[in-house]
Parts: structure tokens; sequence; C-alpha cells
């Protein structure tokens, strides 16, 4: 195929026209379930060649080489013929393939990826020109096939301007930065408890890929990842995105994380390290909370993800998790008590506190990447701020963040200094004492004022509750302070 930059061009033009359509976001799974059929149709071909006897869990005729190529002699489906095919035959097949616990994760994943997945189109003409344009991806040609990783990566980043799918797509300068300084080492296994579109499992396959000098490191490597993803439609582009990037058998299951009792979870359960953006903002009912200890049971969905990976981090592991602000100044009993957990069970050695514009334009809310190991209690931990870059008022699609716009914080990793920054700090280092004497306030080192920018009704609502939430959390800090030294107890009712 010539010319993959006009790739996603070509096929949103043409579904343009289709009266099934309707926005970027069904466009964008519409796509995703054909490049799916073709690269798992182009990863069977070497399954093939390797092993004989390699029996497809696809009925013959709802594999991709035999409904959707075309050989230009006029015998390939189109029209009312396609339509019917694809609705009637190809997705109640898929859907309700044979699969249990005992099935190949090779095979298994085909059922899991169509299980809720959607046909829009509704015009069979157009369908078949848009099935035309994928099958034209040659993947057996690696140079192609490796070309085509790079317009995938277009393709996700369209998910930011396709509604509410954006929160799936974590910037790849964001990704690329955390696996980086996680120091990936061959052998080891990577989960993210809440995938997405899976880029911080490519992240961490990028950094490994540089070690590989055997078959043996390869395979390794082809084993090291491990994923979870509650919703269908990003569940389906990290399968896609995982075969794309040479993952034979990608571990990534669609399931919740959040539906297992974590006191249940045993060494087999756990991992060398996790990289991960657990969704924020989210409120889970009681049947969510009743997987974790009374103590730590949030109604916030990032905070039972942090309980999840203190669970299953294996000994010495190593771990990068984004956090909203939130996370840091909360002083709600639970938050407190995740915080002291991570703290006195974990090394909570670096907080990089980030623009708020980095996930723009979904989210304009304050991010941090907290980074800890399981290698004892927290003796302290060094805050970093990283600034917008000069000649940015702030990131934007057109201006999104580079990996080099990280390359202060590398300057500073490796030899640590406190950085003064007007009347505050712009890197400090703080003891555990001090932060639990803060009533575990990790809110350090953060951003000046700044002045106002005028956001969307939803976004302006979301910061004001976060500044709200911040001013209650200094509040409640001041009164305890006060109490303490009158000796009043307000539960009394003085």
């Amino acid at each position: 195929m010539s010319d993959l930059g006009s790739f996603v061009k070509r096929l949103r033009d043409i579904m343009r026209n289709d009266a099934g359509i309707n926005g970027d976001a069904q466009r964008i799974e519409q796509i995703a379930w054909l490049l799916f059929l073709k690269v798992y149709d182009a990863q069977e071909e070497n399954w093939e060649f390797d092993d004989e006897n390699y029996q497809s869990i696809i009925p013959e005729n709802c594999r991709w080489r035999s409904w959707a190529a075309d050989d230009g002699k006029g015998t390939a489906l189109t029209g009312d013929h396609l339509l019917d095919f694809v609705n009637n035959t190809l997705f109640p097949t898929l859907k309700n393939l044979d699969v249990d616990s005992s099935t190949d994760i090779r095979k298994a994943i085909v059922k899991s990826t169509f299980e809720d997945a959607n046909q829009y189109m509704k015009d069979g003409v157009l369908l078949r020109q848009i099935v035309n344009v994928i099958d034209g991806v040659d993947f057996g040609d690696y140079e192609e096939s490796h070309a085509f990783g790079d317009i995938y990566e277009s393709i996700l980043k369209e998910l930011q301007s396709a509604g509410s799918a954006g929160e799936f797509y974590t910037p790849r300068a964001v990704t690329d930065f955390m696996a980086e300084m996680i120091q990936p080492q061959i052998g080891e296994k990577c989960a993210d408890f809440a995938c997405g579109t899976g880029g911080f499992l490519v992240s961490w396959l990028k950094q490994l890929e540089k070690q590989i000098k055997t078959t043996e490191d390869a395979e390794a490597v082809n084993d090291s990842i491990y994923g979870i993803e509650k919703k269908q439609f990003p569940y389906m582009l990290c399968v896609t995105n995982m075969l794309l990037h040479g993952v034979e058998n990608p571990r990534v299951y669609h399931d919740n994380s959040l539906l297992k009792d974590v006191l249940d979870y045993t060494e087999k359960d756990q991992f060398d390290v996790v990289l991960m953006n657990p969704p924020y903002g989210g409120a889970e009912k009681n049947d969510v909370k009743n997987h974790f200890p009374s103590d730590l049971a949030s109604s916030e969905t990032a905070d039972l993800f942090m309980s999840v990976i203190m669970y299953r981090l294996r000994q010495d592991g190593r771990a990068a998790v984004i956090l909203p602000d939130g996370f840091l100044f909360g002083t709600d009993n639970t938050k407190v008590a995740i915080k002291k957990k991570l703290m006195n069970e974990f090394n909570l050695h670096t907080i990089i506190r980030m623009p708020g514009s980095v996930f723009s334009p979904y989210t304009s809310i304050t991010t941090n990447i907290l980074f800890f190991d399981h290698t004892g209690s927290t003796k302290q931990t060094w805050f970093y701020r990283l600034d917008i870059p000069e000649g940015y008022k702030h990131f934007s699609k057109t201006k999104p963040m580079r990996t080099e716009h990280f390359d202060p914080v590398r300057e500073w990793w490796g030899n640590r200094t406190e950085i003064v920054d007007g009347d505050g700090f712009k890197a400090k280092c703080y003891t555990a004492d001090e932060i639990a004497e803060g009533s575990y306030n990790l809110d350090l080192c953060g951003y000046p004022h700044e002045e106002e920018e005028i956001l969307p009704p939803k976004e302006l609502i979301q910061e004001y509750q976060e500044k709200r939430a911040s001013l209650n959390a200094n509040i409640d800090r001041i009164l305890e302070k006060i109490t303490d030294v009158l000796g009043i107890d307000l539960k009394d009712g003085d």
C-alpha cells in the first residue's frame, strides 16, 4: 500500500458517505474491528508457517482471506451481499466462538474482541471500499508492517477528538518516559490493570527490544506483558496493538480489575513492574468497594486502583503510576490510609508534578507520576515540578507534549538537587516524617497561581471541584492543628 500517511484520511472520507456512521467514535470503532481481522489473519499466516498443524478458531468462510480479499475478478462480496454476510454470518459466528479456560489465548482473543463490537455501516459498496483499503496493507512485509505501527498510533491519537474515548489514550511522550525511567530488564513481566489501547505496554516493549540479543530474549519479551481492560472498544484496539508489535500471545483480558478481592491475590498474581494511568474521577458502587479492606474502600476509582497495584506488585518490584492532584492533597480517611500504606510498605521515592494540559484536549486536570518500589518503607520522597516548555502557553492537540519535554527531568533524575523557583521550590526532598506530620499531604512543589483560562463547562466544574477539595483539605489540616493545641475534641460537640 502506497502512502501510509493518508490511510486514516482515506477511510474517514469513505465513511462520511455512509448513513450508518455517526461521528468519529463510530468511524474509528468500525475501522478497529476490520483492522483486527486483517492483522490477525497476517499473524495466522505466521503461525501456520511455524506449525503445519495449526488450526484457526475462525471457520474458513469467516477468515479475512476468504471473504475480504478482492482478486479483482468481480467475485468478491459487495453491496447487499457483503452487508448480509457481515451482519448475519461474520458477527454472530465470531461473537459465539466456542471458548473456555483451556483455549489458547491467541485464539480466545477473537471472541473477546468481538463480544461487544459493532458493525455500523449500511452501505455495502462503501464497506467494500473500506475493506479494500485495509486489505491493501501488506503485514507480511516487515517494513510496511513496522511503518503501520506508526499509522496505528495516529488512529489512537484520533481517539482524543472522539468524545470520551480520549480517556483511553495517554500521550506517548508520557508512557515512553515512564517506561524509560523504570529501566525494564529482559525476563521481567509488566502489568497495566486498566490498559486502554496498550500505550504503556508498547512503551515497555520498545525499551526491551533494544536489549534483545538471542531467540530466548525475544521469546521472553513476547511473554512480558499483561493487561486488563474493562471497556470493549479500547480492549479491541489494545489486542490489535499488541499483535502489530509482534506479541503473538497477547495476555490482554477483557475484564474489570476492581472485581476481585485484593486480599485473595497471591505471589503468582504479582508482577515485577506496573505501569499505568488508572481511570480517575469515577465513583464506584458498594459491590466494587466490598472487594477491598474497609479502610481502603474508597468510592474514587483511582484510589481503588492504587490498592490493586500495591497488592499486585512483587517484592522488589517497581511501579510508575499517573494520579490526579486529588490523590495528592486528599485528607479523607480512606485517601490517608492508602497513602499511609504506600509510604509504610513501599518506597515512594519520586513524584513528578506534570503541567495541567498534558492530557489536553480531553481534560485540564493536573496529573502526577508517582514512582515507587516494593523494597521497604519510604525514607524520603523527591518532588519535581515539570514546567511548560518555553514558548508554550499550554499543550494542545496541535502542540502536544513531546519526549524532549521530559529532558529537564532526565537531567535532574541522576543528580538530584533542590531547586528554588521564585517564592517556592521546583524540586525538593521531604522526609517520610515530614510528610506524615502534614497528614500525608503530597501536594508539594506544585504550580504557582496562573492567569485564569476559560474552560468548557464540564471541565470548569471538574476544576472547581478539585480546588474546593484542595481548600477543604487545607482547612481540615489547620482546624486539626488548632483543636490539638487547644485540647478541643469536636466529636463531643464542644
